[in-house]
């Protein structure tokens, strides 16, 4: 795939270069490319030796393909994003930031789209690594891993060694040795899964709530787990075999590492392999700054990504399920998703998943080729539909933004896991050791050993009696009508906490206290929204409003 391009932001960090879309980038070379990879297929019967390394081959040639060309995708959508969130840009299209605009209208997960734009705005300040990026030369992770050395006059140096195909293990120790830092590591994260007993049931429940209160109504379950454990360890002291509860939950690369650098010296970096030509990132043209010329910009960029990702996520299984990166000379499959495509392992892992389902689900993957849901909806229908349910899934998921969908489909596993008596969620490492820790100082508060839903139910009690008489307020209107709305803003699409209630019918304007004419909003879309006219909403609280989002127009009705 050849792009023109130009890879500058012109007027400083106020406009963004518009794309141009060339010939060459014609949709015919992304088809015959992606041909080519869906005929790939499992085989029936694995066979070793000159045969399996040549499916390795071929697999790898095609997945660094499509790796460069969504990498490619990913640096211009991050720019975009990057110009959308300066000043108001963002609230014009009714959307209170960044993350909420690309998980509702690019279908790209808000912590992505964050990361993206965060990289773009590094790289303003190191022109020569940021045309390098631009340029597909050197790689986004490569980018990442030399940013806090590629300053002044060391940036060429360091934007050379990146160029010449220094691996990016070879980059970390390097950035190690300068900075005497250790480089930042992928957070790993794991599911965790604790009894709850029916008598500790609502003390649990009644914990979590309070923590919420502290942290705020979007805080995940892991946070409010993590606030009630530290404050019952802060009480009670860290238990003596708690000192080393942490050992286990080390990067398991770090193992690996002698291994990487052999493979690495013995391959002279997989030189075998085939050598895959940058792709610049598509940008150039007229600079732009206006909000809705932004977001026409950006869709065309996530449907070209959509695009490239749907047979990456094809190859990537194969990659994996076949173990075909072993074939291909690499330590582990994380070695290879950082030097081969240039990707963290975890985004590669979540996307062979979703690929997984997919492939038993086809009336999944047919919604998201007709776009009629985006990839982060595909990825909350996939694990709660089956063969009998996903069309009826699809249904609702079409009529609902992403964010709503989301907490839907989270208050029906909530119900779940209470019926089957079970405290499960999804959490950095860390927290597992650390509600380890707080299980040992119950026991040894209790001076016997209690099973775990009775060690829950008294660190949870402790956090109850800590906290629930200061966090006792008088009852107002508008107070309940922050907790009919669960704490949420309510302009759809928007994912913050609420922070203000406002009147749909202005006090000014004759509208009374009554909770139907009261809705909770967050700050941003209350206080620059609303009253820089860009949001209006009118109708009945709390389920007939209409809203009018910028320059999104007129909603559905919120139901």
């Amino acid at each position: 795939m050849t792009v023109s391009v130009q890879p500058r932001v012109r007027g400083a960090c106020y406009r963004w270069s518009m794309s141009e879309v060339r010939p060459t980038e014609a949709a015919s070379d992304l088809d015959a490319i992606a041909a080519e990879a869906w005929a790939l297929e499992f085989p029936s019967s694995r066979r070793r030796g000159l045969r399996c390394h040549e499916a390795a081959v071929q697999v790898e040639r095609l997945l660094t393909r499509f790796a460069r060309g969504r990498g490619a995708l990913d640096v211009a959508i991050g720019e975009g994003l990057l110009a959308l969130g300066i000043g108001d840009r963002a609230l014009r299209l009714g959307y209170s930031g960044i993350g909420d605009y690309a998980r509702e209208l690019l279908g790209i997960a808000a912590s992505t789209a964050q990361k993206m734009a965060r990289l773009a705005r590094e790289l303003r300040g190191r022109p020569l690594l940021r045309e390098a990026v631009w340029t597909g030369e050197v790689t986004a992770r490569q980018a990442e891993t030399v940013l806090p050395v590629a300053r002044g006059e060391d940036e060429a140096s360091w934007v050379a060694r990146a160029r010449s195909g220094e691996t990016v293990r070879a980059l970390k120790a390097a950035v190690k040795t300068a900075t005497g830092a250790e480089p930042e590591q992928d957070e790993a994260w794991e599911r965790i899964s604790v009894p709850v007993s029916p008598e500790a049931r609502p003390v649990v429940d009644k914990a979590l709530e309070l923590a919420g209160k502290i942290l705020g109504a979007t805080a995940p379950k892991w946070q409010r787990i993590e606030a009630i454990c530290n404050e019952y360890l802060g009480a009670h002291g860290q238990p003596d075999d708690a000192a080393g509860a942490g050992v286990l939950y080390g990067p398991v690369e770090d193992g690996l590492e002698p291994l990487m650098e052999y493979l690495e010296q013995q391959t002279a970096q997989w030189a075998f392999l085939e050598h895959t030509d940058p792709v610049r990132a598509p940008v150039a043209g007229a600079a732009e700054t206006d909000p809705l010329l932004l977001d026409a910009e950006l869709r065309r960029l996530a449907g070209l990504r959509a695009q490239w990702d749907d047979a990456f996520g094809h190859l990537a299984m194969l990659m994996r399920t076949l173990g075909l990166w072993r074939d291909a000379g690499f330590a582990s499959f994380g070695h290879y998703c950082s030097e081969r495509l240039g990707m963290t392992e975890r985004t590669v892992e979540q996307r062979i998943a979703l690929e997984r389902r997919l492939r038993v689900l086809p009336a999944l993957r047919q919604a998201m080729r007709e776009g009629r849901i985006s990839y982060e909806k595909a990825r909350l229908v996939a694990w709660q539909a089956d063969d009998t349910t996903v069309e009826e899934i699809i249904g609702v998921a079409e009529a609902m933004t992403c964010i709503d969908l989301r907490r839907k489909l989270e208050a029906e596993e909530e119900k779940q896991m209470c019926a089957r008596g079970d405290l499960d969620f999804r959490a950095p490492r860390g927290i597992g050791a650390l509600l380890s820790a707080a299980f040992s100082a119950a026991r040894k508060a209790a001076g016997e050993w209690i099973p775990p839903a009775e060690c829950l139910r008294r660190i949870a009690q402790h956090f109850i009696d800590t906290w629930e008489t200061a966090l006792k307020q008088p009852t107002t209107p508008q107070r309940r009508v922050l907790a009919r709305d669960l704490g949420f803003c309510q302009v759809p699409g928007c994912s913050r906490a609420a922070a203000h209630a406002h009147h749909i019918e202005f006090r000014s304007a004759g509208g009374s206290d009554d909770p139907s004419n009261i809705v909770s909003l967050c700050a941003a879309h209350h206080l620059h929204g609303v009253h820089k006219g860009w949001i209006r909403v009118r109708g009945v609280a709390p389920d007939r409003l209409e809203w009018e989002l910028g320059a999104r127009g007129l909603s559905a009705l919120r139901t």
